[in-house]
């Protein structure tokens, strides 16, 4: 690679890393919002909520380095033109098709970055996510013991505590069961403490009352205790083994057995094959779109207006790239045998990155009207 080459793709890369670092940051700090809200309002500590954002940051990096790889590249074509670098560059002989090698080159590194992060990291952070989804969903802690709130762990059962002291003691516990159609007990207890057993959770309660309707008969009874254990075990769910979600599953799984996928998840084998493909057309698109933005620059001669027009038209195509992608994408899905199309987006940015190079490196014309007062 020559050096003009070395210079260009440095100064790419030093951009892409900005606009990446930049990026990220507003759909991490967007998405760990999210997790915060949720997670702490569930009982949850800051700790956890860190582990979420952490595990959710592979897909969000994937997620923008096609948008970082074309704001370098139209950030970087336009200041090399302002800074008539591009025009001494082609005064030496350096045409359009030859100054995107550099560029080219760039969207081959960041494709293949995004190509690992798709396969690889993304896949198997989204599974860890979920493990650490279903741990918590079984966490006592997180579902039960929430002051002053009315609690519906599971269906026909409310929870409610006045107080949790320093000891970990709960004041004033209601517990509403009504999962049984024909009776429904309500136990209010003024102390109770919750404890685990090799059979599962429990709630011990003193000091309280239990009452049954029987709604076949209409006729409540009352029963006063000393001490009652409570299995919790039913309400909460447990970590039992849940299927893989297809974005969580390796991508050579979902290329060479389809079948067995399908038959784990339930879902079509035009999902599956959609998913697939897409995490090797999406890296491709890196290279799409650095292309396309420097094409797009390319275009046109020296205006005092700047390159403005250029840069909406360059975020055109690529809106038309992603348009043909959701085009296909159903197609896809409905019809596994047409997967090919999923490259689609790919073969019509290249086909404008290809016409966008002719059209700048075509012989200059003047037009007619400054032709003819030039002659004059």
């Amino acid at each position: 690679m020559q050096r003009f080459d070395r210079y260009v793709l440095s100064q790419l890369m030093v951009v892409f890393g900005f606009f990446a670092l930049v990026l990220v940051s507003v759909y991490w700090v967007n998405r760990a919002v999210v997790l915060f809200d949720r997670l702490i309002s569930d009982g949850h500590s800051a700790l956890v909520v860190l582990e979420f954002t952490a595990l959710s940051l592979p897909a969000v990096i994937a997620l923008v380095l096609p948008l970082a790889t074309f704001a370098s590249a139209v950030y970087i074509t336009n200041r090399m033109s302002g800074d008539s670098e591009l025009t001494v560059v082609k005064a030496t002989g350096y045409s359009p098709w030859r100054l995107a090698r550099p560029y080219l080159v760039f969207g081959l590194l960041i494709a293949a970055m995004m190509l690992f992060l798709t396969n690889y990291p993304v896949p198997q952070s989204l599974q860890k996510l979920r493990d650490r989804e279903q741990e918590l969903t079984g966490s006592i802690t997180a579902a039960l013991l929430r002051e002053g709130t009315f609690l519906h762990p599971s269906r026909g059962i409310t929870f409610y505590i006045r107080d949790i002291t320093p000891s970990g003691e709960l004041r004033d516990v209601l517990l509403s069961d009504r999962r049984n159609p024909t009776r429904e007990v309500t136990y209010t207890a003024g102390q109770a403490y919750l404890i685990r057993d090799t059979d599962g959770p429990k709630m011990v309660m003193l000091d309280g009352l239990a009452q049954t309707m029987e709604l076949m008969r209409n006729r409540l009874s009352t029963t006063t205790f000393t001490d009652f254990t409570y299995d919790l075990s039913g309400l909460i769910a447990t970590g039992e083994a849940r299927n893989r979600k297809t974005d969580a599953i390796p991508t050579l799984e979902l290329l060479l057995t389809p079948e067995l996928v399908s038959a784990e998840n339930n879902d079509s084998l035009g999902e599956i094959a959609e998913r697939a493909h897409m995490r090797l057309q999406g890296p491709l698109l890196c290279i799409v779109a650095a292309l396309i933005g420097y094409g797009a620059l390319m275009v046109g001669g020296f205006s005092r207006f700047g390159v403005t027009r250029q840069i909406v038209f360059a975020i055109f195509l690529l809106i038309l790239v992603k348009v043909v992608e959701g085009a296909v994408t159903p197609l896809v899905i409905a019809n596994a045998a047409l997967w090919p199309l999923i490259y689609t987006p790919t073969l019509v940015g290249a086909v404008f990155s290809a016409v966008l190079l002719w059209w700048a490196a075509r012989p200059f014309r003047p037009r007619r009207g400054i032709a003819a007062g030039a002659t004059a």
